[in-house]
Protein backbone atom coordinates (compact mmCIF):
# COMPACT_ATOMS: atom_id res chain seq x y z
CA UNK A 1 0.00 0.00 0.00
CA UNK A 2 0.71 3.68 -0.71
CA UNK A 3 2.36 5.22 2.52
CA UNK A 4 -0.69 6.87 4.19
CA UNK A 5 -3.22 4.88 3.15
CA UNK A 6 -3.65 2.53 5.63
CA UNK A 7 -4.14 5.40 7.73
CA UNK A 8 -7.14 6.60 5.58
CA UNK A 9 -9.10 3.77 5.03
CA UNK A 10 -8.71 3.12 8.83
CA UNK A 11 -10.52 6.51 9.34
CA UNK A 12 -13.24 5.98 7.05
CA UNK A 13 -13.88 2.67 8.19
CA UNK A 14 -14.59 4.03 11.72
CA UNK A 15 -17.09 6.92 9.86
CA UNK A 16 -19.44 3.70 9.70
CA UNK A 17 -19.07 3.15 13.75
CA UNK A 18 -17.12 2.10 16.30
CA UNK A 19 -15.06 -1.26 15.71
CA UNK A 20 -12.19 -3.25 16.91
CA UNK A 21 -9.06 -4.36 14.81
CA UNK A 22 -10.47 -7.44 13.48
CA UNK A 23 -13.35 -6.17 12.31
CA UNK A 24 -11.30 -2.77 11.08
CA UNK A 25 -9.12 -5.03 8.71
CA UNK A 26 -12.19 -7.10 7.52
CA UNK A 27 -14.27 -4.57 6.16
CA UNK A 28 -11.14 -2.92 4.39
CA UNK A 29 -10.72 -6.33 3.35
CA UNK A 30 -14.03 -7.01 2.10
CA UNK A 31 -14.51 -3.89 0.23
CA UNK A 32 -11.53 -4.34 -1.29
CA UNK A 33 -13.03 -7.10 -3.16
CA UNK A 34 -10.32 -9.08 -1.10
CA UNK A 35 -7.85 -7.17 -3.21
CA UNK A 36 -6.38 -5.34 -0.22
CA UNK A 37 -4.88 -7.53 2.76
CA UNK A 38 -4.47 -5.94 6.33
CA UNK A 39 -1.71 -7.17 8.54
CA UNK A 40 -1.66 -7.03 12.01
CA UNK A 41 1.62 -5.88 11.91
CA UNK A 42 0.42 -2.82 9.91
CA UNK A 43 -2.76 -2.18 11.39
CA UNK A 44 -2.14 -2.35 15.45
CA UNK A 45 0.44 -0.13 14.69
CA UNK A 46 -1.07 2.57 12.93
CA UNK A 47 -4.30 2.16 15.22
CA UNK A 48 -2.18 3.24 17.64
CA UNK A 49 -0.44 5.93 15.39
CA UNK A 50 -3.86 7.40 14.88
CA UNK A 51 -5.01 7.10 18.58
CA UNK A 52 -1.43 9.37 19.69
CA UNK A 53 -2.17 11.98 17.03
CA UNK A 54 -5.77 12.18 18.66
CA UNK A 55 -7.76 11.01 15.17
CA UNK A 56 -9.05 8.06 17.16
CA UNK A 57 -10.38 7.04 21.03
CA UNK A 58 -10.86 3.69 22.63
CA UNK A 59 -11.99 1.73 24.94
CA UNK A 60 -12.66 -1.92 25.78
CA UNK A 61 -16.21 -3.88 25.39
CA UNK A 62 -17.29 -7.27 24.80
CA UNK A 63 -17.15 -8.49 21.40
CA UNK A 64 -19.94 -10.53 19.30
CA UNK A 65 -18.41 -13.57 20.63
CA UNK A 66 -18.34 -12.11 24.39
CA UNK A 67 -14.68 -11.78 24.61
CA UNK A 68 -12.90 -8.44 25.71
CA UNK A 69 -11.49 -6.06 22.75
CA UNK A 70 -10.50 -2.74 22.10
CA UNK A 71 -12.42 -0.89 20.27
CA UNK A 72 -11.47 2.44 17.97
CA UNK A 73 -13.88 5.49 17.79
CA UNK A 74 -13.69 8.39 14.88
CA UNK A 75 -12.78 11.57 16.35
CA UNK A 76 -14.10 15.52 15.52
CA UNK A 77 -10.10 15.70 14.26
CA UNK A 78 -9.94 12.32 12.83
CA UNK A 79 -13.19 13.38 11.01
CA UNK A 80 -11.33 16.81 9.79
CA UNK A 81 -7.95 14.72 9.18
CA UNK A 82 -10.00 12.19 7.15
CA UNK A 83 -11.12 15.26 4.63
CA UNK A 84 -7.82 16.09 4.24
CA UNK A 85 -6.69 12.36 3.47
CA UNK A 86 -9.70 12.39 1.01
CA UNK A 87 -8.82 15.23 -0.59
CA UNK A 88 -4.88 14.75 -1.05
CA UNK A 89 -5.63 11.11 -2.48
CA UNK A 90 -8.24 12.31 -4.89
CA UNK A 91 -5.61 14.67 -6.27
CA UNK A 92 -3.00 12.01 -6.47
CA UNK A 93 -4.71 9.42 -8.10
CA UNK A 94 -6.02 12.64 -10.54
CA UNK A 95 -2.42 13.22 -11.49
CA UNK A 96 -1.74 9.61 -11.56
CA UNK A 97 -4.51 9.02 -14.21
CA UNK A 98 -3.00 11.93 -16.22
CA UNK A 99 -0.08 10.17 -16.36
CA UNK A 100 -1.14 7.17 -17.23
CA UNK A 101 -3.47 8.35 -19.91
CA UNK A 102 -1.15 9.93 -21.64
CA UNK A 103 1.44 7.28 -21.64
CA UNK A 104 -1.44 4.81 -22.45
CA UNK A 105 -1.96 7.45 -25.93
CA UNK A 106 1.58 7.70 -26.53
CA UNK A 107 1.83 3.80 -26.71
CA UNK A 108 -0.79 3.28 -29.18
CA UNK A 109 0.81 5.33 -32.08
Amino acid sequence: MLKGTLDMMILHTLVLGDAHGHTIATIIERSSGDVLQVEQGSLYPALYRLEDRGWLSSYWNPTENNRRAKFYRLTAAGRKQLLRETQRWQRITRAIGMVMGEALQGGES
